[in-house]
């Protein structure tokens, strides 16, 4: 049972969940207190212990249902099935297979006549016990054997049906379908156990069906979409509901951590630097140019800094929301995070951030205390304003974030505030919501802007946002 349940703990990881050695133990303790009494009972001691967040409550429930098969009761379930599907009650099925017993004795009494497989007779006679041992020897032997790796549902079932040499007990069972009236059957019996066999066929077809589809979470594990999350990613931020945009939020935050590993992953690999050519050859002369001490480049890079401009106009109020919570989940990245909000005035938010949590700080912030965010959008008035109080804290390490439309409702676009912006900054991003194709028609002021950004990018639903910030984090 115990490797059981760490095989099951590794399958819930290759689904995308996070449990630990430590957690997979804790599993084993658990059941060895509580016993393993009945499905029910393992099913909420392992939910109790591997399952740390609501959000995987999905993806345990289906990866157990597929795991924990019960295959034996699956296959109990289909005896009793067969006698509601030939519509007789217990006691008449009952005296059909005695019937269809003894036909088979007369069968193996007549010379020449070869004996039915042990798997064809276990259909027949429902010999639970022999079903279930045939079908997980498949479904081993078929896991041993080389190049089932990526291979989908339907091939797997197939693998598993050449395992089980199905097509031989199909021609077997149609064969003794054949013989019932030679063997002494009435027509009426006869009927009933050709029904009964084409039963039993379709039977053994689902459990097929059911052990390829556990194999195939073996192989290719899918993280279920249980958020919804897949539909909305093209979905543009102007559109979204309430409901989506609380999904939104776990999917912002998820990325964040996923991006926050990776980059903490790299660090620890970069942390005796890079490999140093000169200084190895020059530190080895000694012995005759052999490198047998290798150096390293030790020099440590300072971590960057990112100023966040968001416009919070009703148009772009949602994207402006999921970047404010993407850059303050990765903010132990950074050496420093500032962010502001405008308009048509420009206020910083970056106190409510030290001082509340992310999303009730963005709360906070798109409330309408901090500066009016129900004015009409002035992006030249609000640049002014950042040119006039913050420009001194911009320098070499900096990465400026602006995210916006750009419509900025014929008023000075300012854009040499930009410009003196990007000769200060490391870079200067500009993530705009809406389409390229608007892009400097109308009141949309991008075509000036454009000319003073580093990047630009168009930013309009949660795809590209995920683009933009991995590219942002992993450079």
């Amino acid at each position: 049972m115990e490797a059981r349940i760490l095989e099951f703990a590794a399958l819930l990881r290759k689904h995308g969940m996070r449990i630990s050695p430590a957690e997979s133990l804790d599993s084993l303790l658990a059941l060895e207190s509580t016993g393993l009494g009945t499905r029910e009972t393992v099913k909420d001691v392992l939910r109790a212990t591997m399952v740390k967040r609501t959000s995987d409550l999905p993806t345990f429930e289906e990866v157990f249902d597929l795991y924990f098969s019960n295959l034996g009761e699956a296959i109990r379930e289909s005896g009793e099935q067969a006698a509601q599907a030939l519509g007789t009650t217990l006691a008449e099925y009952q005296k059909l297979l005695e019937q269809l017993e003894e036909l088979l004795k007369k069968r193996q009494e007549q010379p020449g006549t070869n004996e039915l497989s042990e798997l064809a007779r276990a259909l027949l006679r429902h010999d639970d016990g022999t079903l279930e041992r045939r079908m997980r020897e498949a479904s081993e032997t078929m896991r041993q054997g080389s190049g089932q790796s990526g291979k989908q549902e339907g091939q797997l079932g197939h693998a598993i049906g050449e395992q089980l040499r199905l097509g031989e007990i199909v021609r077997e069972l149609e064969g003794f379908s054949d013989e019932l009236e030679q063997l002494g059957a009435d027509a009426e019996t006869a009927a009933k156990i050709r029904e009964l066999i084409k039963r039993r066929l379709a039977d053994l077809a689902d459990l097929i069906k059911r052990a390829a589809r556990l194999e195939a979470a073996r192989e290719n594990p899918q993280p279920k979409d249980t958020t919804g999350l897949k539909s909305l990613g093209e979905k543009s931020f102007y559109y979204l509901t309430e409901d989506e945009i609380r999904k939104m939020k776990e999917a912002v935050t998820r990325l964040a951590q996923r991006l926050r590993h990776v980059v903490s992953i790299k660090r620890s690999r970069a942390k005796r630097g890079t490999f140093d050519l000169s200084r190895t050859l020059r530190h080895n002369t000694q012995f005759g140019g052999i490198p047998f001490d290798v150096q390293f480049d030790r020099r440590k890079k300072n971590r960057p800094q990112i100023v966040v401009l968001c416009d919070v106009s009703d148009s772009v109020r949602n994207v402006s929301r999921f970047m404010l919570q993407f850059v303050y989940s990765l903010q132990d990245l950074y050496s420093k995070v500032r962010s502001f909000i405008f308009v048509s005035d420009m206020g910083e938010v970056t106190k409510l951030f030290e001082d509340h949590d992310t999303n009730e700080a963005i709360e906070l912030a798109l409330r309408g205390d901090v500066i009016n965010v129900f004015a009409h959008s002035d992006f030249g008035r609000a640049f002014k304003m950042f040119h006039r109080d913050h420009l001194p804290s911009i320098n070499r390490r900096t990465t400026v974030i602006v995210l916006g439309d750009a419509r900025n409702n014929y008023n000075l676009p300012h854009e040499w505030v930009l410009r003196d912006v990007q000769r200060k900054a490391k870079q200067v991003i500009w993530l705009n919501p809406e389409n390229k194709t608007t892009w400097g028609f109308g009141d949309s002021e991008m075509d000036r802007y454009m000319a003073f950004c580093d990047v630009v990018e168009e930013c309009r639903n949660l795809n590209q946002l995920y683009r933009v910030v991995d590219r942002l984090v992993l450079s």
